[in-house]
């Protein structure tokens, strides 16, 4: 590092030296940390490999509850002090310019830091040696719109002192990240009324923080992002589950026209109590079919929700697809959806069918509008875009469909469709979701099992209750 690089850094670690031996157990800024550590713990998953740099004591690290936890700290002080408190967490004094770890962590946090930084783009280029495309990084930094305000603060003991800030924007590290071949999956804005106040710190934080125009006065912007993935050279064996019910009539065009994809494709109809005789077909084509590698299970609950989680229990395959039986999403594309995965773009690739336009009659209007209702509301809930929220056709790894289930107590088994199940779980991950966008056509046999309104309320009900437990946490 140059002189002035390292003269930067010794300035720092003696502020930071001497911050740490003034702390008590308490502090004017405990609300706003501790709206800080809920929105972690939301964010992070438990047992897993956790790294933050600039860890201060280690009071946001030993909260999330990892497998292994590391702290990494300019702050000698701060290190002895984190060490003395969380004998569990492994700590160390260095610096976030020069990472040397051997271990990849699955997620690495940046709270507060970026802007007391030297060089942005050499740590984020740093942080990239040591993950992985699973790796999670998840920044917050003070918006700019808080400088004068922090400055005030702390003139008056309500806030940490700092030394001179960087103050970069959102699309300021969203271009730094970008240079260190990370990408950025979302970004949002926290913390409307960082102060102590009974009943109105609660309110503005949780719910007016999240709302126009009141958001873009938030304290903290959030960031989580991940490194760009590179192609896996193995290909991955896939398995299509195609839950049926009263589609007799289309099992025949399923196995016509689904391709072999990857290392290797199977079929795992999953039937639900048909009223004609979509059983018989499908052990017939399947008798007929020896080439073809498939299964057949009947489900014992009902809705789509449960057939889909039937077949994915059963499948054998490194990535789930579901293909909906009636084919009006033509299976033909789902070689689309399988290189998007393997090749690093998506880690959830959902279809999307309101781009193209819709063949007459495919759709009723008020299934379309209603489709476009919850698109808007779904991409504002979960912070990233979801043009089509009940396209049958998603794809994704069986890795990530098992932390999916793993979580699922979080929202429930509420979902009969089993769409919300999975986007719900795959934002709570943070799993990069990219949309597909394809053909929709008319169905050839049989009537939708949709009932426009009562499942249109339903799914009201199911965007309260996600709103509650992803957006207004």
């Amino acid at each position: 590092m140059t002189e002035p690089a390292l003269q930067y850094q010794r300035n720092r670690r003696a502020h930071w030296d001497r911050i740490a031996g003034e702390r008590q157990n308490s502090s004017p800024a405990a609300n706003y940390h501790r709206r800080l550590m809920k929105i972690y713990q939301f964010l992070t998953p438990q047992s897993q490999k956790v790294l933050e740099i600039g860890c201060a004591a280690g009071d946001l690290l030993s909260q999330l509850k990892p497998s292994l936890g590391v702290g990494i700290d300019l702050s000698g002080e701060m290190v002895k002090r984190g060490a003395k408190r969380y004998p569990n967490i492994h700590f160390m004094q260095g610096d976030a310019h020069h990472l040397c770890f051997n271990t990849k962590f699955d997620i690495i946090i940046l709270s507060d830091l970026v802007n007391d930084l030297w060089d942005v783009q050499s740590v984020f280029e740093e942080i990239r040696e040591i993950a992985t495309p699973r790796t999670r990084i998840i920044i917050n930094t003070y918006s700019r719109l808080w400088e004068i305000p922090l400055t005030v603060a702390q003139h008056f003991g309500q806030s940490t002192p700092l030394l001179p800030q960087n103050w970069l924007t959102v699309q300021d590290l969203i271009g730094l990240l970008n240079m260190a071949d990370t990408e950025v999956i979302r970004h949002w804005s926290e913390v409307l009324w960082p102060l102590n106040t009974p009943l109105l710190s609660q309110f503005f934080n949780r719910f007016v923080a999240k709302i126009w125009p009141f958001r873009y006065l938030d304290l903290v912007n959030f960031i989580v992002a991940c490194p760009i993935g590179r192609p896996k050279a193995k290909k991955p064996l896939v398995s299509v589950i195609v839950p049926v019910r009263n589609e007799a009539g289309n099992i025949p065009q399923i196995f016509a026209r689904a391709p072999e994809m990857g290392g290797g494709t199977e079929l795992i109809f999953v039937e639900g109590h048909s009223h004609d005789d979509t059983s018989s077909v499908i052990k017939k084509m399947i008798q007929d079919h020896p080439e073809r590698q498939c299964r057949f299970f009947q489900q014992a609950g009902v809705g789509k929700g449960d057939a889909v989680r039937l077949g994915f229990s059963k499948a054998s395959g490194d990535i789930l697809m579901i293909l909906d039986a009636d084919a009006t999403v033509p299976p033909e594309n789902l070689p689309r959806f399988y290189e998007a995965l393997v090749s690093g773009k998506g880690e959830f690739v959902n279809g999307v069918r309101l781009i193209y336009p819709v063949e007459k009659q495919a759709m009723r209007f008020l299934n379309l509008v209603g489709n476009k209702f919850f698109s808007l509301m779904f991409s504002w809930l979960l912070g990233q875009s979801i043009k089509d929220t009940l396209c049958g056709t998603k794809v994704l790894w069986k890795r990530d469909y098992e932390r999916i289930a793993e979580n699922r107590s979080y929202f429930g088994n509420f979902d009969p469709f089993g769409d919300f199940d999975l986007l719900f779980g795959s934002a709570k991950l943070n799993l990069k979701i990219v949309e597909m966008p394809v053909r929709y056509a008319i169905r050839n046999y049989g009537e939708t099992n949709i009932q426009r309104w009562r499942h249109g309320w339903l799914l009201l009900r199911m965007v309260m209750f996600a709103a509650l437990r992803i957006k207004f946490i």
